[in-house]
């Protein structure tokens, strides 16, 4: 059995006061446990008032205070270790095995927009770059970090600082803070608005690793819950100015005709993302057998997959492909696309001059693989 703690009501708490120094400003809160004093040091006003918040929160219920660490005893000693850093590590960890690629990388991408405002100080910070690549290349890649530290030494150096310099994980509860976040969520590295689909997302996963704290008790709710926050509005019309008409996408389909060896290959695969409506990565899966293409009229396409390009490092294959169900849809689901008959004859052509690969694919890249992103 734990040996019971040694507590007292005695405690007064200061106001923030400003320190500068050559490193730069800090906030520092102080409070008197018992006689003896205690301090904490913040880069950010707002955290640092926020803390304060919660030591006088604390005396207010009447909370004791622990002699050994100055803090309320609800800040158990197994809830302030954990901090930013090791909760966003565990929750990659938890979540890598049942995400596709392409979810992994929004989450790396989330939680590496993340940390910077969770930081606990500027002293000693790496460079911004170090920091990004160390945080969404290594941190948030699950077998990457399993494999060791980086082998970068400055990126190794930045593991290390991370380590020890985000605010503990029960910080979370503090609105201030999480609303800072949520505004960090709307502009992009350069200063211009972020995409309201990506604030979105961004939101999302913020959402889901303080559910996984409340989860684990590292806090007692969720104050996405109730802070008053309006996302960027998603547009839900289409400009007609922006839109590809009929002329112009015959136009485009004979500029790829023409370039180069790869051109006359291409022009059945960009044809059936004009004329069918499909996405990229489902194009990429068309298959001969999906295919009804009747010699007059239309025709129809039978799809059942898609293969979304992500990136090895993220879906642990050996190609940068991932095979996957439809989007928004289940694994084995099957969507039924009218094949017009420009399409229907293109998809012929290409058939008579290019047929399949060993898989049925009807489109391959240069050297017989997956077609690359790039193209």
């Amino acid at each position: 059995m734990a040996p019971e703690r040694e507590t007292t009501l005695d405690v007064r708490v200061w106001g923030v006061t400003k320190r500068g120094g050559a490193r730069g400003t800090t906030y520092r809160v102080r409070w008197i446990v018992a006689g003896h004093e205690w301090h904490d040091s913040f880069p950010h006003r707002r955290q640092a008032d926020g803390f304060r918040s919660e030591l006088v929160g604390a005396i207010r219920r009447g909370e004791p205070f622990d002699l050994a660490t100055g803090r309320p005893v609800s800040s158990t000693p197994e809830v302030a270790a954990v901090t930013w850093f090791e909760l966003a590590c565990d929750y990659v960890d938890m979540k890598w095995s049942r995400q596709a690629g392409k979810s992994r990388r929004g989450i790396a991408e989330s939680l590496t927009t993340t940390t910077p405002v969770l930081l606990t100080t500027d002293r000693g910070r790496p460079d911004d770059d170090v920091l990004r690549a160390t945080l969404y290349a290594w941190a948030f890649n699950a077998p990457v970090r399993a494999a060791g530290p980086p082998a970068d030494d400055d990126m190794a150096a930045a593991a290390r600082w991370l380590a020890q310099h985000t605010v503990p994980a029960a910080a979370l509860s503090d609105t201030v803070l999480v609303r800072a976040v949520l505004d960090r969520f709307t502009v992009r590295l350069d200063g211009t608005p972020a995409s309201a689909s990506t604030v979105t997302r961004k939101r999302a996963t913020l959402f889901n690793i303080v559910e996984y704290a409340v989860e684990r008790e590292l806090l007692p709710s969720n104050p996405l819950r109730t802070i008053r926050w309006s996302a960027p509005k998603l547009a839900d019309t289409v400009n007609p100015r922006a839109v590809v008409n009929p002329v112009q996408a015959r136009a485009l389909l004979e500029a790829v005709r023409v370039q180069g060896k790869a051109g006359p290959a291409l022009v059945a695969f960009f044809a059936a993302m004009y004329y069918a409506a499909l996405r990229p990565a489902e194009a990429v899966e068309l298959r001969r057998d999906a295919l009804t293409l009747p010699e007059e009229g239309w025709g129809e396409l039978y799809l059942t997959g898609s293969a979304p390009e992500t990136g090895r490092v993220w879906t642990g294959l050996a190609t940068r492909r991932e095979p996957r169900g439809l989007k928004h849809r289940g694994r084995q689901d099957v969507r039924i696309v009218p094949c017009p008959p420009p399409l229907v004859r293109l998809l012929r052509d290409h058939l008579d001059s290019f047929g399949v690969d060993r898989q049925g694919r009807l489109f391959r890249g240069a050297r017989g693989g997956p077609l690359a992103g790039s193209v």
